[in-house]
């Protein structure tokens, strides 16, 4: 399962990003979107989970949440098929 996260705090990393979700499973992969001429975050990130229960849980859980200060939008990218 692929999941957007948006609304992050600037000086959230990747290894932060992990940690988070592998509170709800495995996390394959966690990245944050940076913008390399202002060598920071641009806010938003992606979250590939192999297991959909536990990519599920992790948007009902962090959906609206608080982290670093700010509240998360977190929901599952659809593939254009699926949309």
């Amino acid at each position: 399962m692929k999941i957007n996260v948006g609304n992050m705090s600037f000086s959230t990393n990747d290894e932060e990003l992990r940690e988070l979700f592998s509170e709800f499973g495995t996390v394959a992969s966690a990245k944050v979107v940076t913008d390399n001429a202002a060598n920071r975050s641009r806010g938003f990130g992606f979250v590939e989970m192999p297991d959909d229960n536990e990519g599920n849980k992790a948007i009902r859980s962090l959906n609206g949440a608080e982290f670093a200060g700010r509240k998360l939008r977190v929901n599952e990218i659809k593939s254009p098929e699926e949309a």
